[in-house]
C-alpha cells in the first residue's frame, strides 16, 4: 500500500508573511478537505485576526476613537495593523506604537493633538498593569530637617509617568472619555501637562501646575528636591514648589525618600 501523500508543512515565516500581505498568495500547505489549498479559509482568518487587533485597539484608545468617529478609527487602525504585526501574544500591550503612527500618518497632519491623546491613554494603560507599590506617606517628609529638605530625593512609583504636551491633552482626553457628558471648553493654544498614576486601584490622571511637568520629570531622573525646583522655576515664573510637591505626595507618585 503506498503511503498517503500530506501536504508540505508551512513555516511560521512563510504564515506570517500571507497573513499581514493581502496580496500574497495563500501557503500552499494550507488546504481544505479536498486537500487543496483553500484561500477562502485563509482569508477568512486573516480577516478576523486583523479585526481582533483592531478591536484591541479601540478598547486602548478610546478618546482617540471618538476624536476620528467610529469609521475612520477602524480605517486607522486596519492601516496600523497592516504595517505593525504584534510582537507578542500578550493582546492588551498591543498598540505602543500607535501614537506614533498617529504622529506620522499623512491624511492626520492637520490634526497634530490625536498622538498625545493617544500616548496618554497608553500611559493610563501602562499605569493601570504597573507593579503595585505603597506610596510614600507625606509625614516622612516632615522627618527631615529644614537645612537638608533640599537634598532629599524620591523613589519613582511604578506606575507614575508625566506626559508633556503642547496641547491641551488633559481637556482633550476628559472630554473624549473620561467626562464626555461635561461641557469642556477646549482651547488648542493652551498645552497641557499631564500626570498619570495609580497609588492604589484606580488610574488617576492630574493636570499639572505651570513648570510642574519639568518637576517631576527631573525628580523621577534621581534630581535632589532643590535642584528640580530650580529647573522648574527656571521653566516657569508661577512655579510653586509647596503646591506642586503637595500634588504630587496626595496622589502617589513617589515610593521612597532618600536622604542626603
Amino acid at each position: 500500500m503506498n503511503a498517503p501523500e500530506f501536504p508540505p508543512k508551512v513555516s511560521a515565516g512563510r504564515f506570517g508573511e500571507a497573513l499581514w500581505n493581502p496580496a500574497a498568495e495563500t501557503p500552499a500547505g494550507l488546504v481544505g478537505p479536498d486537500g487543496k489549498t483553500a484561500p477562502k479559509r485563509f482569508n477568512v482568518y486573516r480577516n478576523n485576526v486583523i479585526v481582533s487587533l483592531s478591536e484591541a485597539l479601540e478598547q486602548s484608545f478610546p478618546a482617540v476613537g471618538n476624536l476620528l468617529g467610529a469609521d475612520y478609527f477602524k480605517a486607522l487602525a486596519r492601516a496600523f495593523v497592516a504595517e505593525h504585526p504584534p510582537q507578542t501574544p500578550v493582546l492588551m500591550w498591543y498598540g505602543a506604537d500607535f501614537a506614533d503612527f498617529i504622529e506620522h500618518f499623512p491624511p492626520l497632519q492637520a490634526y497634530p493633538y490625536l498622538a498625545d491623546v493617544a500616548r496618554a491613554e497608553w500611559a493610563w494603560l501602562e499605569a493601570y498593569h504597573a507593579e503595585d507599590a505603597a506610596p510614600l506617606d507625606p509625614n516622612e517628609i516632615g522627618t527631615i530637617a529644614p537645612d537638608d529638605v533640599g537634598q532629599v530625593r524620591f523613589g519613582k512609583h511604578p506606575a507614575s509617568s508625566v506626559l508633556r504636551s503642547a496641547w491641551p491633552v488633559w481637556d482633550l482626553i476628559r472630554a473624549n472619555r473620561f467626562d464626555a457628558d461635561a461641557d469642556i471648553a477646549i482651547d488648542l493654544e493652551s498645552p497641557q501637562s499631564v500626570l498619570i498614576t495609580r497609588p492604589d486601584v484606580e488610574v488617576e490622571l492630574l493636570l499639572l501646575r505651570p513648570g510642574g511637568d519639568v518637576f517631576v520629570t527631573a525628580l523621577f531622573g534621581g534630581a535632589t528636591l532643590a535642584d528640580a525646583a530650580a529647573a522648574a522655576s527656571g521653566q516657569a515664573e508661577d512655579f510653586s514648589l509647596s503646591d506642586t510637591l503637595s500634588d504630587c505626595l496626595a496622589n502617589g507618585v513617589f515610593t521612597t525618600l532618600v536622604k542626603a
